[in-house]
């Protein structure tokens, strides 16, 4: 993953926890190059250690840990200049769950090792939509949750998010139904 996804990870425990306590993750993780650079890409392991230890550290869910930091993401790329990109991705939050590819295919122009996921909507009704996810990393559904609340907030809505279908030898994807 980018340094831009570690970088969010550290910003979001130093906000809500202090230095102290990414310092403590950072030691649990041999990571002790002091800071991330946002365009060069790290290994996946790097960012699974870090939320395992930030679990370990803070005693908390890594599946809440994960939570939290998809809903902090959303804003924190805004901030990180990417908020143009997210404006031009839908103006309505179902346009922009159905054009998630296209953020991710211009987002990799400046990022060509990007192994983003793949989104598609189905289902579209008025006050819900079915989202599938399709992604080559393991163990970051809970992320997801996040990421569609943190985008429900972005346009203003409160939304629910249940996991109506796992990826498994049947299936190619996890579908989402989100309601508001």
């Amino acid at each position: 993953m980018y340094g831009l996804v570690n970088k969010a990870i550290k910003d979001l425990v130093v906000t809500k926890f202090g230095s102290d306590k990414w310092q403590e993750i950072c030691d649990l993780t041999n990571f002790h190059d002091g800071e991330f650079v946002s365009m060069n890409p790290y290994p996946d392991s790097l960012t699974y250690d870090l939320v395992k230890n930030a679990a370990r550290v803070l005693k908390a869910d890594a599946h809440v840990i994960m939570e939290a930091f998809g809903e902090y993401w959303i804003l924190y790329t805004a901030d990180e200049g990417y908020g143009d990109l997210m404006d031009l991705t839908g103006s309505t939050f179902t346009e922009f769950l159905a054009n998630l590819d296209m953020l991710h295919y211009r987002i990799n122009n400046i990022m060509p090792d990007l192994a983003a996921p793949q989104f598609s909507i189905r289902n579209e009704k008025e006050n819900s939509v079915e989202l599938e996810y399709r992604s080559h990393r393991e163990g970051l559904v809970p992320m997801l949750f996040g990421l569609i609340k943190g985008l429900g907030k972005r346009f203003n809505l409160v939304v629910s998010v249940k996991h109506i279908q796992e990826k498994n030898a049947e299936n190619d994807c996890h579908v989402f139904l989100i309601t508001w």
